[in-house]
């Protein structure tokens, strides 16, 4: 990336959409750029990687409100990472959470599917698990805690 881009070129250059920079400059996360003398938004080498680094973190599953404490984080880079090290925690957490409940998704599925003879839908194993919760084996799958 050479000299200044707009934010057209910034969402060129980085794959994000525009409509997305702007959101992160309205909540925070991105800086406000500097303006041309057409009021155009001119963004330079350090927008595009701090654009990269939310873009990543929002990949890896962070909130909005993570990526704030990391970035806030990174401005002072003489601290120990012990907080980082926090916050990535939490979202391992958040990870083993969702991969419990997707993996009882999974078995609920295999068990729906498992017990359909393939007969009439008004006999159809899936579509009366889909309608009754109760003969459901984990009342509370799926649900993201």
């Amino acid at each position: 990336m050479a000299g200044e881009l707009s934010i057209g070129g910034l969402a060129q250059h980085t794959g994000c959409k525009v409509q997305t920079i702007r959101y992160y400059e309205q909540v925070g996360i991105m800086p406000e750029p500097l303006r041309s003398n057409g009021n155009q938004r001119r963004y330079d080498f350090q927008h595009a990687e701090r654009l990269a680094f939310i873009r990543h973190s929002r990949e890896l599953g962070f909130s909005l409100d993570a990526i704030r404490q990391l970035l806030d984080l990174c401005d002072d880079p003489n601290q120990t990472c012990e907080n980082v090290d926090a916050i990535a925690k939490e979202q391992l957490e958040e990870v083993n959470r969702r991969i419990a409940n997707l993996q009882t998704l999974k078995t609920e599925f295999e068990r729906m599917i498992t017990q359909c003879r393939g007969d009439k839908i008004g006999e159809c194993r899936i579509i009366r698990v889909l309608s009754d919760h109760s003969e459901c084996v984990a009342p509370n799958h799926g649900v993201i805690s």
